[in-house]
């Protein structure tokens, strides 16, 4: 996202671009109903987080729209400073398992696609963990 479109604070910047996610994902771009970079101010360690929006039906017509279905990428805003550090962690250890976790996800019986899943990747002083989160 350009920078004069950018609704962050000068300290804060996105640690990756929509290239690099489509370039990760490649054919299963077109699976992700969702792709967001957020703009709040405390993601945490929070650096990059995947979900699988479920078809779940409700009563009353308020059930998921079947066009959000799919998967939701949500981009958090990390300190501007180490921004290009967190982009090479991201993009060499986040973004494979990214891909992974969408293969896997793809393959999944309809027991584990009936349900709303989470995966989220978090930065805490260069160290990269991530876990599924309910």
């Amino acid at each position: 996202m350009s920078a004069r479109n950018r609704r962050l604070p000068r300290h804060l910047a996105w640690p990756l671009t929509t290239t690099d996610i489509n370039e990760c994902l490649g054919d299963f771009m077109t699976r992700v109903t969702d792709l967001r970079f957020l703009t709040g101010h405390d993601s945490g360690t929070i650096a990059l987080g995947a979900e699988w929006i479920a078809p779940i039906p409700r009563n009353y017509g308020r059930g998921t729209h079947p066009d959000t279905v799919g998967f939701g990428i949500d981009v958090h805003p990390v300190d501007a400073a180490e921004r290009a550090a967190i982009r090479a962690v991201l993009r060499a250890r986040a973004l494979p398992r990214l891909h992974a976790w969408i293969t896997e996800a793809v393959g999944a019986d309809e027991t584990w696609k009936s349900a709303p899943h989470r995966h989220l990747w978090r930065l805490d002083h260069g160290h990269l963990t991530h876990r599924d989160e309910a």
